[in-house]
């Protein structure tokens, strides 16, 4: 299987092709951190559409220690997906949201442990808590780990991002952008489609923001997904509102693709979480079912990533 088999720069082909046939898979590691916006040094109540806990497997949150959580992590994977080489995965809440020297602390712990099966390192974060020191010690680990640093852009407008909670702007992002514009970081952006005032050419818009920085070598597209202990949940209860169904959000995707620069490795096109959890839109499909369907529309259209790409 090459990477373009599907018709996008498919992330799980790149990586066994990266790594010379070997089954790797992300370690999710949960380092107790908060958020700007929740502790109030921007904010209260975090964004309105998350619940923190629904995208972070039960497993993690009750492992009390990083060595428990990347030891258990790594021998479920063993069993469950016959993984041989993983990647620490920094993922619940901010994970540069801290002094540098505490995060060299927990990444170092981290990565000490089945060290020769330990492949990369990913970061999930912010960009209004990324500095030049941060960034310094991350690269710190690019000599011996793949290093990628994921950022939640979201949204490209700061009215949605405002609306949201993110107590972040978008011209924050580019900020961290520019600090990463020559580094050996492999950089990640973070991306929800689907709030409801925005329309499908606002979204479609996305993939031109995206693709004018070289620098982001995977995208993670989400569709909007409201969960229990979100304001947003607490919103759609009293007023539901329109969300995507599994063919409109496909049949996006399919005229997002072409627009997306052809050399971007697509992470994921969608989200999920816990099924307790989940409020709408509920799609009544396991992942492999939804990712199924949307390959499959994906290649019945004969889509291909970045066709329509203009340099």
């Amino acid at each position: 299987m090459t990477t373009w088999e599907k018709g996008y720069n498919n992330y799980g082909p790149w990586l066994k092709e990266k790594y010379k046939g070997h089954r790797v898979f992300k370690v999710i590691v949960d380092g107790g951190f908060t958020c700007p916006n929740r502790d109030g040094s921007k904010g209260y109540g975090g964004c309105t559409y998350c619940n923190v806990d629904s995208f972070t497997p039960s497993v993690s949150r009750n492992a009390p220690t990083v060595r428990q959580q990347v030891e258990e992590g790594m021998e479920r994977a063993r069993k469950g997906n016959k993984a041989d080489k993983f990647i620490i995965y920094f993922q619940p809440n901010t994970n540069t949201y801290a002094p540098a020297h505490y995060l060299k602390m927990l990444y170092d712990e981290a990565l000490s442990y089945g060290t020769e099966d330990i492949v990369g390192l990913s970061v999930g974060t912010r960009p209004d808590c990324i500095d030049a020191e941060k960034i310094a010690l991350l690269e710190s680990y690019t000599d011996r780990f793949d290093v990628d640093l994921e950022m939640g852009m979201e949204s490209i407008y700061n009215d949605t991002l405002t609306q949201i909670n993110r107590g972040c702007s978008h011209e924050e992002l580019v900020k961290a952008l520019s600090l990463v514009e020559n580094s050996k970081l492999d950089i990640c952006v973070h991306t929800i489609f689907g709030f409801p005032w925005e329309t499908k050419e606002m979204m479609l818009k996305y993939a031109d923001e995206i693709n004018r920085f070289k620098q982001i070598k995977f995208v993670k597209f989400h569709h909007l997904h409201i969960v229990e202990g979100s304001v947003m949940g607490v919103k759609y209860k009293r007023e539901p509102f329109h969300l995507f169904g599994i063919e409109e959000y496909a049949d996006f995707l399919c005229e997002l693709l072409p627009l997306v620069r052809p050399d971007i490795v697509i992470q994921r096109l969608f989200g999920l979480s816990d099924r307790e959890l989940l409020i709408a839109p509920n799609w009544g499909l396991k992942k492999s079912e939804i990712q199924y369907y949307i390959d499959q529309r994906i290649l019945s259209k004969g889509v291909v990533q970045g066709s329509k790409y203009a340099l």
